[in-house]
């Protein structure tokens, strides 16, 4: 996106810090040739409320600092609801990429963020047909552009890249189809000791190797109720992105309760088992691709041994021109 948006404008590009492990933050940069951030606000790990606060106070003061035209906000964390709100309670008006996405589920601080920032939002660019229904049935229909997934165009241009640069597998000694990949970090399933609990005996009783990274979060919680996986699960560091194209790419199966992983699996082909109730990725389940089993042990087993993806995987998250295109309605916005 950067690299389309710095062709025609100037981009002042925030780094909040909510996510401030390397691994989960510079490497991506560095990776996906993401330009150095021109302010980083070090926010760091907080409550949910102390946390959106420190960061719509930082980001009032550079919004004050730099008068943008707009403020581009990306995706549902706390980040995009406090970059909305610094921008719409100083009369700038908002873009949201990756607009219209739907859980229902309003126990997850992403819905929250998500639902908010819509409805905060002048323009609203929206990666499916679902999402744009989504906005609809709230009433949000001025604005609102379907251009397709952001993250499909990231993942085509990487896994050229991760093809030709990354070894993870053979670092790992893992054979293409032959493990499974899992990936934790809600906090339904982190901070619920039942949840995580039958995630982990699932995995102790399947007859497979598992590859599970595991993120600072999930790593804090293992130890926190004393669980303690077999050892045909391997515990691994998080991995950078090319990494986890590779991972992803190769593994007979995916068991995961992140939105953009389910997305990612689907696009690169590989069944997955997602460890959630419900998904804003709804279109995957439709498709054959995606099955959803909670943190269930036998769901999650029965899952592992016998579900098969049916029929053709439909093109649902654009033609890799996203990017492209959202800058180009942000042009004629500019123009009109």
């Amino acid at each position: 996106m950067s690299r389309w948006l710095r062709l025609h404008y100037r981009e002042i590009l925030v780094h909040t810090g909510q996510h401030y492990d390397y691994l989960l933050s510079e490497v991506f940069f560095r990776e996906l040739g993401i330009p150095t951030p021109d302010y980083n606000l070090g926010v760091g790990s907080a409550s949910h409320g102390r946390q959106t606060g420190e960061m719509l106070a930082r980001l009032e003061e550079v919004l004050l600092q730099e008068k943008p035209d707009w403020v581009v906000v990306y995706g549902d964390t706390n980040s995009t609801l406090a970059g909305a709100l610094a921008a719409a309670k100083l009369h700038i008006p908002v873009a949201h990429v990756e607009a219209g996405l739907r859980s229902y589920n309003r126990t997850m601080p992403e819905e929250i963020n998500r639902v908010l920032t819509d409805h905060l939002s002048i323009l609203l660019f929206c990666p499916t047909d679902t999402a744009v229904g989504n906005l609809a049935r709230e009433g949000i229909t001025q604005g609102v552009h379907k251009v397709g997934d952001v993250m499909y165009d990231v993942a085509l241009w990487g896994l050229e890249i991760a093809e030709r640069k990354s070894t993870v597998l053979e670092t790992l000694g893992v054979d293409p189809g032959n493990y499974l990949l899992v990936t934790i970090h809600r906090p339904g399933n982190t901070d619920d000791p039942r949840n995580l609990s039958a995630i982990v005996s699932a995995l102790n009783d399947v007859a497979e190797r598992v590859i599970f990274p595991v993120h600072p979060r999930t790593q804090k919680a293992l130890k926190q109720w004393g669980l303690h996986p077999n050892s045909n699960v391997r515990l691994i560091e998080p991995v950078s992105y090319l990494d986890m194209l590779m991972l992803e790419k190769n593994a007979r199966m995916i068991l995961t309760d992140s939105g953009g992983v389910q997305k990612e699996a689907y696009i690169l082909g590989v069944p997955c088992v997602t460890l959630r109730e419900e998904t804003e990725w709804v279109e995957t389940v439709e498709a054959g691709w995606n099955i959803l089993v909670g943190a269930n042990r036998e769901r999650i087993v029965e899952a592992v041994r016998n579900f098969q993806p049916t029929g053709e995987r439909p093109p649902l998250f654009g033609d890799g021109n996203a990017s492209r295109r959202i800058v180009e309605i942000l042009t004629q916005e500019a123009i009109g």
